[in-house]
C-alpha cells in the first residue's frame, strides 16, 4: 500500500460539480492499493501516519503531528499510484489492486485513521474526482508499507 502525503493549508474534492470533501489544514493523502497489499499493510500505514512529525513548531522546525496541530486528514483512493510507466508510452496497472480487493483496503484504512482520533474526510472510490489543494511547503512525502 502507497501513500503521497501532502501537507496542506486546504484540500477539495469534488465530482461533477459538487464538493463531497473539504478539509483545512492538515494532509491530501492518496492511497494506492497493490495487489500483495493486505490488512497488515493498512494497520502499517494507519499507525505510522497520524504519527509523522511533518508540522512545524514556533521555531520552523518539524516537528510537531497533525493531532498537535489539531489537523485533518483528506484520504483520496488512487490507483495510479501503482503506474508503471518504465516500458512503452502507457503506463501498466498490472500492480494495481482490482477494485473488489482495493475498495475494503481503503475502507479499513479510513475506518483505522478515524479510530485515531483525527478528522478524516474522503474522496469516492472510483469515481472521477477534482483534487483542489494549496499545498503548503510544499511538504510531500511518500509512505509505502513495504
Amino acid at each position: 500500500m502507497r501513500l503521497i502525503i501532502q501537507r496542506v493549508n486546504e484540500a477539495s474534492v469534488t465530482i461533477e460539480g459538487t464538493k463531497v470533501a473539504e478539509i483545512k489544514l492538515g494532509v491530501l493523502v492518496f492511497a494506492g492499493v497493490s495487489k500483495d497489499d493486505s490488512i497488515a499493510d493498512a494497520d502499517f500505514l494507519s499507525g505510522r501516519l497520524p504519527n509523522l512529525r511533518i508540522f512545524a513548531d514556533s521555531t520552523g522546525k518539524m516537528n510537531l503531528d497533525l493531532k498537535q496541530v489539531e489537523g485533518s486528514i483528506l484520504l483520496v483512493p488512487n490507483f495510479t499510484l501503482y503506474g508503471d510507466c518504465s516500458r512503452g508510452r502507457r503506463p501498466d496497472f498490472d500492480r494495481a489492486a482490482r477494485p473488489e480487493a482495493a475498495r475494503p483496503l481503503v475502507d479499513y484504512l479510513t475506518q483505522r485513521l478515524r479510530e485515531s482520533g483525527l478528522p478524516v474526510s474522503t474522496g469516492v472510490f472510483g469515481a472521477h474526482m477534482t483534487v483542489t489543494l494549496s499545498n503548503d511547503g510544499p511538504v510531500t512525502f511518500v509512505l509505502d508499507s513495504r
